[in-house]
């Protein structure tokens, strides 16, 4: 949360975000390679938080770079850099599932090895889990087994990572933006929307203070700065605040279904056997890639609005059929697909729409990510509190809860954007009228002047 908030400060120039794009992926990697061999919960917390910290830097600049680059287009490119999110989420989970051993270490529902069981079984033959699985059934002390078991997962992904930085690296040349490296080839992106200093060079100090009157720089901090918000329409400030909380509630959404339709499975009245309920998770994340790629194709025939208006109906019929049916184990797995359907694309297209409306600024950017995080974090607490004190039942309860009140901020969002609108054509015809008037002295000057000029010519030429 806190690295979506201040990663819109590296959004200035090109270099500084790709700067801190490549220090944060190559971060990740590091923390992933050395996560094994900590041996003390609170340095495990820290490299953790570090992590993190990275991942929501690379979550918020990526998003406002597409935004920026691609403008008008980038619902198209917002629905493709979140498929491969989808993806990522989904594919993970089978490279590290060779890896875990069947038991556990210390107690668990039973999700995480439950999930992708059939994959361990087709791959247990190889040389290195054979081994692994061969020492667990040997009492060991100090539980040494398990992490030698468990740390290839996170090497495996700390050397799968790693690309991510040096294409980075690469781009980075060939933008000429290395100064050990000035290049030669000529450069990828042509318009440097991003690399501010051509456009200030241009225009001068006035796209600083267009920029200052736009409402900041990108960081959610610059954005709720006092100087910045002074002469801006209400209209402006609730279209942040609107398209937050709707993200706020769909993110939440996500977290908590994708965190707890394992539980609701397993307790009556569904009694789902643990093996059969594992896999809800899975195919909830394999539904919400499949829709983030049909949505691509869908970005350039409809507008985001049009595809938000269904998804947020569609989450909200889907969650009412799965109260309705609820003692149904075929339609909570049909649920759980549409479900997942139709959350996919909500997050790119309601970064396209915002920051359409706002003339893409890339503020909008920082604080829809920020609040799409703290959605996802704090729904799943609220969740899973409830589930714990009133039964499972309350699970598809809040699910249908907050997915109406998404909606109805979602009302208020269309409605905000109207006034908007109507502020920004008062504007343009305020400005429009007052360059009128500005240009009818003059001319009257003009027309004096040469009405004067050609009496002293008349009168010359009388003479």
């Amino acid at each position: 949360m806190i690295g979506s908030s201040v990663g819109g400060v590296f959004k200035r120039t090109l270099f500084s975000a790709l700067a801190a794009l490549f220090v944060s992926a190559l971060l990740i990697s590091v923390i992933f390679a050395i996560i094994p061999v900590c041996n003390n919960v609170l340095i495990l917390a820290i490299a953790m938080a570090v992590s993190g910290l990275a991942m929501g830097i690379i979550d918020t600049i990526a998003n406002i770079q597409l935004v920026t680059i691609y403008q008008k287009d980038s619902a198209i490119f917002l629905q493709a850099l979140h498929f491969f999110i989808g993806f990522g989420a989904l594919v993970s989970p089978l490279i590290a599932d060779p890896f875990l051993s069947e038991t556990g270490c210390g107690n668990h529902t039973g999700n995480g090895t439950e999930i992708m069981h059939h994959f361990r079984s087709m791959l247990r033959y190889s040389p290195i889990v054979e081994h692994n699985i061969t020492q667990s059934h040997v009492p060991h002390d100090g539980g040494e087994t398990e992490e030698s078991v468990v740390q290839y997962a996170f090497w495996i992904m700390a050397l799968i990572n790693l690309p991510v930085p040096v294409a980075v690296l690469f781009l980075m040349y060939r933008e000429q933006l290395l100064p050990c490296c000035p290049g030669s080839t000529p450069r990828l992106l042509d318009k440097d929307e991003l690399a501010m200093e051509t456009q200030q060079g241009a225009e001068g100090p006035d796209l600083e203070q267009k920029e200052d009157e736009a409402g900041g720089h990108g960081s959610i901090f610059s954005c709720c700065q006092n100087d910045n918000l002074r002469g801006l329409p209400a209209s402006f400030i609730m279209i942040h605040i609107l398209g937050g909380m709707v993200l706020f509630m769909t993110d939440g959404i996500v977290g908590a279904y994708a965190g707890f339709v394992y539980t609701y499975a397993v307790a009556p009245p569904m009694s789902l056997p643990n093996k059969t309920a594992g896999y809800l998770a899975s195919i909830f994340w394999a539904a919400i890639t499949a829709g983030r790629l049909l949505s691509i194709p869908l970005s350039y025939r409809f507008q985001p609005v049009r595809i938000l208006m269904f998804n947020l109906a569609g989450v909200i019929v889907t969650v009412l059929m799965l109260l309705i049916f609820h003692t149904s184990s075929i339609f909570l797995f049909v649920g759980t697909c549409l479900c997942g359907l139709f959350l996919s694309s909500i997050f790119p297209c309601m970064l396209a729409y915002t920051e359409d409306i706002l003339d893409y600024q890339g503020c909008a950017t920082s604080v829809l990510v920020t609040s799409a995080g703290m959605g996802e974090m704090m729904m799943q607490v609220l969740v899973g509190s409830i589930i714990q004190t009133e039964g499972s039942y309350s699970f598809l309860l809040c699910g249908m809860i907050i997915a109406c009140i998404g909606f109805i901020f979602f009302i208020g969002l269309l409605l905000f954007h109207q006034m908007h609108r109507n502020y920004l054509t008062g504007t343009s015809k305020k400005s429009a009228i007052e360059e009128v008037e500005e240009v009818e002295p003059a001319a009257d000057q003009n027309g004096s002047a040469k009405t004067e000029q050609t009496e002293n010519d008349n009168t010359v030429t009388i003479s």
